[in-house]
This record gives C-alpha cells, structure tokens and sequence, in this order.
C-alpha cells in the first residue's frame, strides 16, 4: 500500500500546466486523497499501480479523471511519473477562494516528479479564467514556471495543430473609467 501513500505528491499538480501562480487552495494538500475506478491493480515489487474505468481522483478542490491512471515509483519508493489517458484526460482545481477553477485537458495528461514537469499530449487544452491556451503539446515546468507549447514531434496525435492557440480575455477596467 505503499504505493498509494505517495499519491499526495503526486497530486500536487497544482503548480502545473501554464500559470505561474500557484493554482491550489493551501487546505488541498491537507485533505483525504479518494481514488474512484472500476479496477484497481498494485504491483508493490514493480513500483507500479494501474487505475482503470472511469478514474476519478480528488483532493480538496483538485480533480484528476481518465480512462486509465497509471503511478509509477523508483526502486526508492519515489514518485516517478503520474499519467492519466482518457477521451480527454481531465484535471480542475481551485486556485484560491477568489478565482475561478482551471481547466486542463489531454488525450494524455504526464506529470513528472522529479523536474516538476508537467506535460499535456494531444487535443492539449487549458482554460483558466476565460482565457484558453490550445496545441498538440503543452509542457509546464513548474520550478522554472516556464510553459512551451507547440507541435508534438514523435508523437502520433488525433488532431494535428501545427499552430498554437491563445485567446487572453480583456482585464474589467475599474467602475469611474468605464463611467467616463
């Protein structure tokens, strides 16, 4: 059970996929991890465990859904690499008590421990507060808090974009200049 203890590192995903602030409610970290799926299958030795049929994992206000969830762990017992696969592969959580919750979505969605990276692969998607970022790849690193999108070279993708696209909401101007 080993294996399912370190989910909360895992689930930090808070940090990733495109916005340099931070994007979890302090108290997430602090709360129960649930993983719901129709099959559950841990291999201790192996340092692998494979979630599948409609997974959906929380905590606090972050939510993580695919098809399948697979963790894998080093022969140290750390967290490797955390992958959701899905029809997309989903993640939301709350940045704080004021924003609105962020959206991501990912045939694929990747998040690597040990650089802190996170990478979302085909039909890549994020919506966080009306603005909407959209390619075939989507990388975050979050130490770096440096985002790189574009074409997913060596990948087989669904829906090729050879372009990127942003769309940036305007910011509201204050009441007394829109009064004038």
């Amino acid at each position: 059970m080993r294996l399912v203890n370190t989910l909360p590192l895992l689930l930090s995903l808070s940090a990733a996929l495109g916005s340099v602030s931070a994007w979890a409610l302090p108290s997430d970290r602090e709360q129960p991890i649930r993983i719901q799926a129709d099959s559950a299958e841990l291999d201790d030795k192996q340092g692998v465990a494979v979630y599948r049929g409609d997974v959906v994992i929380t905590q606090g206000t972050m939510k993580v859904t695919g098809d399948t969830v697979t963790i894998t762990q080093n022969a140290q017992g750390d967290v490797e690499v955390f992958t959701s696969v899905g029809k997309p592969a989903y993640y939301e959580q709350l940045p704080s008590a004021d924003k609105q919750i962020v959206k991501a979505y990912g045939l694929t969605i990747q998040y690597f421990m040990a650089n802190e990276r996170v990478v979302l692969i085909d039909q890549a998607k994020v919506i966080q507060e009306g603005n909407t970022f959209e390619g075939e790849k989507i990388v975050y690193d979050t130490q770096r808090q440096i985002v790189n999108a574009g074409r997913a070279t060596g990948t087989n993708v669904t829906a090729p974009r050879p372009r990127i696209d942003m769309v940036i909401q305007p910011k509201n101007k204050p009441a007394e200049q829109q009064a004038q």
